[in-house]
């Protein structure tokens, strides 16, 4: 179970680089106007599989660690959650041609998720740090 918590935790850190990544490389790619292209679904894809890998950890956690429901774990869970929700929709808009919205619905994806990330990691005894 320790491992599979140190997973969880790792993943965290995967997560914060790939929104950082999504954010700069969305960021730049709405200000230049450039054309959304597949590595822009890759990164888009990345992100949200990583959110979604931790997700499933941290549900397992929650009900296998067999230590009760305390409020913070599950106020961290149903952050989790809704973080996820909006991480997905970015498929909204997935088939659009217009690459300027691509990039700026993304960029504030990303962005918006990031926070309920952090603010979902800061509600844990340690937050970011341990």
């Amino acid at each position: 179970m320790e491992s599979i918590l140190e997973i969880h935790g790792l993943i965290r850190w995967l997560v914060a680089l790939s929104a950082l990544v999504a954010l700069v490389k969305f960021g730049l790619g709405w200000a230049r106007k450039s054309s959304y292209t597949a590595a822009d679904n890759g990164i888009m894809s990345a992100f949200t599989g990583l959110m979604d890998t931790n997700l499933l950890l941290g549900l397992f956690l929650l009900f296998a660690l067999g230590n009760g429901f305390p409020m913070n774990r599950l106020e961290h869970a149903g952050t989790m959650i809704v973080a996820v929700v909006v991480a997905h929709l970015s498929a909204i808009w997935r088939k659009s041609d217009d690459s300027a919205k691509k990039f700026r619905n993304n960029f504030g994806v990303v962005l918006v998720a990031l926070a309920l990330v952090f603010t979902a990691v800061t509600q844990l005894r340690g937050g970011w740090l341990f």
